[in-house]
């Protein structure tokens, strides 16, 4: 966790910024250079969400071990919460995975991470500071076999005024065309974070998709920080 009870109004989260691998699980039995890949990983977003963190002086709660060993935004009891391929890589050190070592990596990685998040949310509630969730993520810019063009794309249950007043900010300095609206993914039934931390408790929330490519290098990272921390805020004043 950045910057622990910092008083921004949002709140921001990682569920895929890091990719250690716990030394029980020699390396899941993949070659190292997979694990510099978006399977394993969200590209950029530990280091643009630090940046961010310290624009709008917000805590960020960021998970470091790999989506690999779990998916801390699937519920833990789905099969694919541990997936045995992502993105036609097979993941030997996932296969036929037994019920206890499943429970571990829920007990030692992905309740550890929702327990901090449900706790820091708890202390603004107590110090009545008001919460907006953002939740950071990044996509490749291909997928089976697809290009994707968007260079960002803004996740939504059609439930957030503030989810919408970033997508139309995003828009009138990018373009239609360079925004997803529910694109390249589309919040539903697989997300987990912000159904859980922000739908239980009625917070607005935003789950934000920046395109890998922008994020490769620290003065993309810089660039695009300083481009979400200026529009952040103004969003949430338009509401």
């Amino acid at each position: 966790m950045l910057n622990p009870g910092a008083v921004s109004p949002f709140l921001l989260l990682g569920d895929h910024a890091g990719r250690e691998i716990p030394r029980s699980l020699a390396g899941l039995g993949l070659p190292k250079p997979a694990l510099d890949r978006h399977i394993a990983w969200d590209i950029g977003i530990a280091a643009y969400g630090a940046l961010l963190s310290r624009a709008l002086d917000a805590a960020f709660i960021r998970q470091r071990f790999s989506r690999l060993v779990i998916d801390c935004n699937r519920d833990p009891s789905r099969p694919d919460a541990v997936p045995e391929v992502s993105d036609d890589v097979e993941i030997p050190g996932n296969l036929a995975l037994s019920a206890d070592a499943r429970h571990a990596r829920v007990a030692e990685v992905a309740r550890p991470y929702h327990a901090a998040i449900a706790a820091e949310l708890d202390r603004r509630v107590a110090r009545g500071l008001p919460t907006t969730l953002i939740s950071l993520h990044s996509f490749t810019p291909r997928m089976n076999g697809l290009d994707r063009p968007w260079r960002f794309g803004v996740l939504h249950a059609d439930d957030s005024p503030y989810s919408r007043a970033i997508l139309d900010r995003l828009r009138a300095e990018l373009g239609q065309d360079l925004v997803g609206d529910n694109q390249p993914y589309r919040m539903d039934e697989v997300d987990f974070t912000v159904p859980v931390h922000a739908g239980r408790r009625g917070l607005d929330y935003l789950e934000l998709e920046v395109r890998q490519d922008l994020l490769a290098d620290a003065a993309g990272q810089a660039e695009i920080a300083a481009l979400v921390a200026r529009l952040l805020p103004a969003a949430l004043a338009d509401l």
